[in-house]
């Protein structure tokens, strides 16, 4: 790969996740203080992120691998999602602002296959290589949240209170436009013509075919605590943005990007702490972490005790690396080669689609339950809130610890 290749895929993908972190961290804060959305209303706009990851494989196994180049799709869903911006940065309510955000993360959820499959083509070693193009993502997402934090201000108590998170949407749109135009002169990646008996079928894409690895025990009890994990994961998506707005903390987005700093470290230690503790171990202190988490959240405060609220937000690399990195490394060691993408496919449909989609609403529920003690005393609130999910992390790990035998997986040094 020559460095003008590297130099594109890299800008592309930051872009990618530019966009992503720009809207997406503020979003909840944005529905109470724009739009005075309800706690169920809230939970209805981020359910669209799991509407999309559900919807996402169709478009790209149905249609973007079999008839059109990646990069060109690419680019016109995210003109297409600049324009569902626009929209988005002019609703005057959530009635209106919905079918935006729901259209636009049908369109955007695919696009981040759609990055992955642009680069893989152009990698002569993707082991070796993808993380190098893979971390500007994040770095986009640290640039984004910064941004919003400390060059435009736009989280502060009274730019918030006077509206300025709706032009997060703004400058999500412009990231849209310009990297729906850069696609088009991204290398060429068409389509990978197959035989009859290669296509996908309607079962394989969404992850069918690997549906038979539940009949394994082990994999079956991984299988639920995937699902079950991603609840209390949602009350973050849905939740931290705004409780830390609520309660005070300053430049919250700014200082919500150390978790995408602390996924980049723990990410290199993971392959460490997988080959000395194995699976079962890594797994229960990803577990473990969600509870800790919001522990911390529910006793810490803006004040002297902002240390814990920093804390917890740092826990996102333990949380996320330790599950889901070591959950795919898992499903791929028991899927074996002819069952890799299914299995994949599966457990991505599993978390980001149904967990994630009960999360929203849990979340939801939660917060109408406790909706008077908001009123009164809004510290009082969060730490109900967030006891909740640190309950919900503890049932799942302890099941998790006492079903799951553990087992030697075989693709750790893969990691």
């Amino acid at each position: 790969m020559n460095s003008t290749t590297k130099v594109k895929l890299s800008f592309m993908m930051f872009l990618e996740f530019f966009i992503w972190g720009s809207w997406f961290v503020t979003l909840g804060t944005f529905l109470i203080k724009n739009l005075s959305a309800g706690q169920f209303e809230i939970a209805n706009v981020f359910s669209t992120q799991s509407l999309g990851a559900i919807i996402a494989p169709f478009i790209i196994g149905m249609i973007a691998d079999r008839y059109f180049n990646a990069e060109r799709i690419l680019g016109i869903l995210h003109l297409v999602g600049a324009i569902l911006m626009y929209q988005m940065y002019q609703a005057p309510d959530v009635t209106v602002f919905y079918p935006y955000v729901l259209s636009y993360m049908i369109l955007y959820m695919p696009t981040l296959s759609l990055v992955n499959s642009v680069s893989f083509r152009q990698l002569a070693n993707p082991e070796k290589e993808f993380s190098g193009i893979r971390i500007w993502g994040t770095i986009g997402w640290i640039v984004a949240g910064l941004s919003i934090s400390y060059l435009f201000k736009w989280d502060g108590a009274e730019a918030s209170a006077q509206g300025a998170l709706k032009n997060t949407f703004l400058m999500a749109g412009v990231a849209s436009l310009v990297l729906g135009l850069f696609s088009f002169v991204l290398p060429k990646t068409p389509p990978v013509k197959a035989s009859a008996e290669e296509k996908p079928s309607f079962a394989s894409i969404i992850g069918l075919d690997a549906i038979k690895l539940l009949k394994d025990k082990n994999f079956l009890i991984f299988f639920i605590s995937s699902i079950l994990i991603c609840i209390p994961l949602a009350f973050y998506y849905q939740n931290a943005n705004p409780f830390l707005d609520q309660i005070g903390l300053e430049n919250p987005t700014g200082k919500m990007t150390i978790g995408q700093i602390s996924e980049v470290g723990f990410l290199l230690l993971l392959p460490l702490f997988f080959t000395r503790f194995g699976f079962k171990k890594t797994i229960l202190v990803g577990m473990l972490a969600w509870a800790v988490r919001y522990l911390l959240f529910a006793y810490g405060n803006a004040g002297d005790l902002s240390f814990m609220l920093i804390l917890g937000i740092a826990l996102h690399g333990i949380c996320y690396d330790f599950f889901f990195v070591s959950g795919q490394i898992y499903t791929d060691s028991k899927a074996g080669e002819k069952y890799k993408s299914a299995a994949q496919g599966l457990i991505t449909l599993a978390t980001y689609g149904v967990g994630q989609l009960i999360g929203f609403w849990v979340a939801g529920y939660v917060g109408e339950m406790y909706k008077d003690l908001q009123e009164s005393n809004v510290a009082a609130f969060w730490q109900q809130t967030w006891i909740i999910p640190a309950g919900i992390a503890l049932v799942v790990m302890v099941i998790f610890m006492l079903l799951f035998k553990d087992e030697k997986v075989g693709t750790a040094a893969k990691v």
